[in-house]
């Protein structure tokens, strides 16, 4: 099957599309990449997606504008990929659309909303489209993420040791998957999430984010406002546990840095970045995981990167692209992963990672242009995770 998976994070810059021939081969789902393509959100959809996003409050004539032109920004793009890296032969489009609310309290996930109405998917592609593939698991009472943990479970299986995979989105998410045990996944905190929130208001808008972690290079870290921040709960709460923007954002850091008026701003980044680095370490230590397999825009930072080797203190640090995924679609190719288990009818999740009652088949479809015309179920559930040389 011939699947395109689409997405876009916490720090909804851009969303890309990932594409893939997925053939299951016994105990095993075999993925051939076929590339991926991006294509930045309009700078009037990201800017009123960043006016509408926690703390700031919105309305619902909002909501439904933003839900329509995120809506067909993800069209745009999945027409593109089916064009470009499918020669027009998608079978599936997998949408994760854009989350704009995780609903937390007291340490369990209420409910979570992604927006980009998906009927925009299906009516410029003609393909079946999965979409709102979180709500499920909440439902069965997990946290909805790291929704990628079954792919990562599939992926590091028979790895040596305790392999970690991490995601480095604007939010930190890591999978540990080792021999012995029940997997575990959970969110250790912001990765790009307080690196860009200091950026954007610190230069006044001129920059959205540190390239090529050139300000945090500059900067050095402050030792209060590092000790300040790593005081936040949210890292002493055991797995599984998720957060996102609605508590790590810029009144956040706002908050830590009051009575500190005199520290540069490039200070600032490279304190937020060492604290991305420290939080991460810290969590995989906790694990005791072996090694660190990074994928996400954070690895694109060397500073960030640089800082997070140090504090592993000698854990190797990888890219998934050692591994034969591309770390800049991975989060893509994972949820074209979950698609076809869906089309399937395979549960896409691992309760001892999200914290689940029983696994569950994620998401709802929309049908395309021909109709719902979903393959055979599947008489086999795939283990492993082989990716096929480019």
């Amino acid at each position: 099957m011939r699947v395109i998976g689409l997405m876009s994070g916490t720090s909804h810059d851009a969303v890309d599309a990932a594409a893939a021939d997925l053939t299951l081969e016994g105990d095993s789902l075999l993925l051939t990449p076929l590339g991926m393509v991006s294509d930045p959100y309009p700078q009037e959809v990201r800017a009123a997606l960043t006016a509408a996003l926690p703390p700031a409050s919105t309305t619902m004539r909002d909501v439904c504008r933003l839900d329509t032109r995120i809506g067909q920004a993800f069209a745009a793009v999945a027409t593109r990929a089916d064009r470009e890296l499918c020669d027009g032969r998608a079978d599936l489009v997998v949408s994760h659309g854009q989350t704009v609310y995780h609903w937390v309290e007291r340490g369990r996930v209420h409910g979570t909303l992604q927006i980009g109405s998906p009927s925009w998917i299906a009516e410029a592609t003609g393909r079946p489209v999965v979409s709102d593939l979180r709500t499920r698991d909440v439902a069965a009472g997990g946290q909805g993420a790291p929704l990628v943990s079954v792919v990562d479970v599939m992926w590091l299986r028979g790895r040596p040791g305790v392999p970690a995979a991490l995601n480095l989105g604007g939010i930190a998410n890591l999978t540990v998957a080792g021999a012995a045990g029940d997997p575990v996944a959970f969110d250790s905190g912001p990765a790009n999430a307080l690196v860009d929130a200091a950026v954007h208001a610190l230069t006044d808008g001129r920059l959205e984010y540190d390239r090529d972690g050139m300000l945090a290079a500059r900067g050095r870290v402050d030792p209060a406002l590092l000790q300040r921040l790593l005081d936040e709960p949210y890292y002493a709460k055991p797995p599984p546990k998720t957060t996102g923007k609605e508590l790590f954002h810029w009144p956040y850091l706002q908050a830590a840095l009051a009575g500190r008026d005199r520290i540069q701003a490039e200070d600032v980044v490279a304190t937020v970045t060492h604290l991305t680095a420290r939080t991460v370490a810290d969590a995989v230590r906790a694990v005791g995981a072996s090694e660190v397999i990074a994928s996400g825009g954070g690895t694109r930072n060397p500073t960030l990167m640089s800082m997070l080797s140090t504090a592993l203190h000698g854990i190797p640090l990888l890219t998934s692209d050692d591994l034969g995924l591309p770390s800049a679609a991975k989060e893509a190719y994972a949820f074209a992963v979950l698609g076809y288990l869906t089309a399937h009818g395979l549960a896409g999740t691992v309760p001892a990672c999200t914290g689940a009652r029983r696994p569950s088949v994620l998401g709802s479809i929309t049908p395309g242009s021909r109709g719902l015309r979903l393959p055979e179920p599947a008489t086999t559930t795939p283990l492993r995770l082989r990716t096929a040389p480019v």
